[in-house]
């Protein structure tokens, strides 16, 4: 596999501020050539679409690129993909436009590992409805999500089932497609957040069992831009419309006002971006897709191995969780030290992580805000060993 990291962080001028990026849950750095996707489009002229001139079809042709390279970023068909500004507003919209169906006790179903993003447009919904909210849990010991208790929360009046396909706050990966399986005995919608997962792993939905999947760029490098895709584009149709247009149809039902066209185009090359970690893989945009993200995959597991073993062999810090199947992202705590002193203490070493205090999500539901939050990191595609070892010998002097 010719996943080259050295090459990849070429890519990266941001990387040139001189310090260490271990800040991946709040997106990746933008590659060079988002950025000047970006800038290109913001200075072509694009008009609203639906003219006979070029500046129109322009922005045409960039909403239709947006979604066949989403489309090929989840395996997917491009009718089914909705465009907008983040994953937590589609969520928001796509739950608000379900829940006009949902009487009172209907159930969704939700899980303690996934993030807030697609926990709170759920329990919203059910509350203004009147429909129950059921969770999942996880297991306190290793952080994994156990797929068997799906079987027991879900039933007849189940109408959907929400869960991420991997947890950027523990890195844990559940068991989506048997989770998916019990749901869909009961006809239940599958909602899968796969916004921590997409930067690292092939995703694909119809493996998943997912009916509805949600994406964020800015996850792996990329603008500020959202995707809900629809496994079964005709879904959308059956759906009530949250467009201004009475006319909408299709993915467009689901979207608010013009695109960000600039930003559009950032996405279509994020994706292209990505396509290209290996630089040995050919074929379609799919097909390069799946092998260098492939690639990434058994790259970021050899660094976080080795990064997990070297933190747990220091006595003073604590990871969170062990789940088999994971991304590379992870949490610890510092004995004596509140995760802000910790973070801040990384700071001064030119280290960038986030401090979190615990006080929703899954460090919530392990009570890890009882003894001063924890320290978020996760890898990213230009992380490498000397990173690596630069953060266990910062967190040796923590001693």
């Amino acid at each position: 596999m010719a996943f080259d990291v050295a090459r990849i962080r070429g890519l990266f001028p941001a990387l040139g501020d001189g310090w260490i990026h271990f800040d991946g849950p709040a997106g990746m750095l933008v590659p060079e050539q988002v950025a000047s996707a970006v800038s290109t489009a913001m200075r072509a002229p694009v008009s609203g679409p639906g003219g006979a001139f070029p500046a129109s079809q322009r922005a045409e042709s960039i909403v239709t690129a947006a979604r066949r390279a989403v489309a090929d970023l989840v395996g997917a068909d491009p009718a089914g993909v909705v465009l907008g500004s983040s994953a937590a507003v589609l969520l928001r919209r796509l739950v608000d436009a379900l829940s006009e169906r949902w009487t009172l006790g209907d159930e969704v179903v939700v899980s303690r590992l996934d993030e807030q993003t697609n926990i709170a447009p759920w329990t919203h919904g059910a509350k203004r409805v009147g429909a129950v909210v059921r969770w999942a849990e996880i297991d306190i010991e290793n952080c994994e999500l156990p797929a068997w208790q799906y079987e027991n929360l879900v039933n007849a009046r189940t109408k959907a089932v929400a869960v991420t396909a991997a947890s950027g706050a523990v890195g844990t990966r559940p068991d989506v497609p048997t989770i998916a399986e019990f749901a869909k005995r009961v006809g239940a919608l599958v909602v899968v957040d796969a916004t921590a997962a997409a930067p690292f792993l092939p995703l694909d939905m119809n493996a998943l069992g997912a009916d509805v999947l949600v994406v964020s760029a800015q996850a792996w490098g990329g603008p500020a831009v959202g995707a809900l895709v629809f496994r079964d584009p005709d879904l959308l149709e059956r759906l009530p419309s949250a467009s201004l247009d009475p006319g909408a149809r299709g993915p467009a039902r689901l979207e608010l006002g013009p695109h960000a066209y600039p930003l559009l185009a950032g996405l279509v090359a994020s994706i292209d971006y990505l396509a290209g970690l290996d630089d040995a893989a050919t074929g379609s945009r799919r097909e390069r897709l799946v092998t260098s993200l492939g690639s990434a995959k058994s790259y970021h597991a050899g660094l976080l191995a080795q990064l997990s073993t070297e933190l747990r062999a220091l006595r003073h810090v604590m990871v969170i969780g062990d789940a088999m199947r994971r991304i590379p992202a992870l949490a610890f705590t510092v004995t004596g030290k509140k995760a802000p002193e910790v973070a801040e203490f990384l700071a001064s070493q030119g280290l960038c992580a986030f401090a979190d205090l615990g006080t929703s999500g899954v460090f919530a539901a392990l009570g890890v805000g009882e003894v001063g939050g924890a320290v978020r990191i996760a890898l990213a595609h230009y992380s490498n060993v000397f990173e690596v070892n630069q953060l266990v010998r910062v967190l040796e002097e923590l001693r």
